[in-house]
């Protein structure tokens, strides 16, 4: 079992940065695909971005490309999701996912990971 701690969500105005953190509790994150979804209230879950376990190949929702950046450093067993730019509509929770990796490429639906973190709140106001 891979328990997940998302942190670094808040209270933003629009256009501001924030750093999204996701860690592995008593576990190597090194072999895992990692992805962050959101799901604002209403709405489904959705992915934002994945990384493949050595970090070499990620992707992006459309809504994000360009002012997201999704990240890992192993040595620190942590997932970053970088938000630069940040607008009303990416209010959300935002969950990270892991996947032992069976596959070269990180998966894109919700059903494609096994693991999830609690989440961490990011909302964009003014």
């Amino acid at each position: 079992q891979v328990q997940l701690v998302e942190s670094g969500g808040g209270l933003v105005q629009p256009g501001a940065s924030l750093r999204l953190s996701c860690a592995p509790s008593g576990r190597s994150f090194s072999t895992y695909h990692v992805g962050w979804f959101r799901q604002a209230p209403g709405k489904e879950r959705e992915l934002v971005s994945a990384i493949s376990w050595n970090g070499g190949n990620t992707n992006y929702a459309d809504s994000v490309k360009g002012r997201f950046t999704i990240s890992r450093d192993n040595a620190k067993n942590t997932v970053y999701l970088q938000m630069n730019s940040l607008k009303p509509e990416d209010t959300a929770v935002y969950y990270c996912a892991a996947k032992l990796y069976l596959r070269a490429v990180p998966g894109t639906r919700t059903t494609d990971y096994d693991y999830w973190g609690q989440g961490t709140q990011v909302t964009v106001s003014s």
